[in-house]
């Protein structure tokens, strides 16, 4: 079923991505194999923050293809997949809000960012913007009633080549 507006899902998804924390991220290489990995973002609402290493290989793929997609899944019955465009952020004030935010959020959601990335200097920010966010719920009478997807009208969704 498709929502029209974030704030229908607004609390379901805080409460699913709040309960699980970790999700799998995939990234597409420049040769177009998809990679994934385990990471840990924070949602404030529907912008999410990942505190990472730039020279990542999620960092060299995202320089060819900024798109990632996330799922969620702790409760196979209950999944979260979130389809993003991820951003480098370099202003120094936002890196220093979001370095905040993870030491400052109550664990297992925040962090300490200093033993994984020393310093403000070391820490790599990527922003993450939905363009599609899908809450899956089984079982249900059929796929389209179990699942509840939100398309985000600010974000261009990627168009296939």
């Amino acid at each position: 079923m498709e929502v029209n507006n974030f704030a229908e899902i607004a609390a379901e998804f805080s409460a699913r991505v709040r309960k699980v924390v970790w999700c799998n991220m995939a990234t597409v290489d420049p040769l177009g194999r998809p990679r994934s990995r385990v990471l840990h973002p924070i949602w404030e609402g529907v912008i999410g923050w990942i505190g990472t290493s730039v020279g990542s290989y999620k960092g060299h793929h995202l320089r060819q293809n900024p798109y990632v997609s996330l799922a969620y899944i702790a409760d196979i019955t209950r999944p979260v997949y979130v389809d993003c465009l991820a951003e480098w952020i370099e202003d120094p004030a936002q890196r220093q809000y979001v370095w905040d935010l993870f030491e400052h959020t109550p664990e297992p959601i925040g962090y300490d960012p200093a033993p994984f990335f020393g310093t403000l200097e070391t820490f790599g920010v990527l922003k993450l913007t939905p363009w599609r966010i899908d809450l899956v719920s089984f079982p249900a009478p059929s796929l389209q009633e179990g699942s509840q997807i939100w398309h985000n009208p600010e974000v261009t969704a990627p168009v296939p080549a």
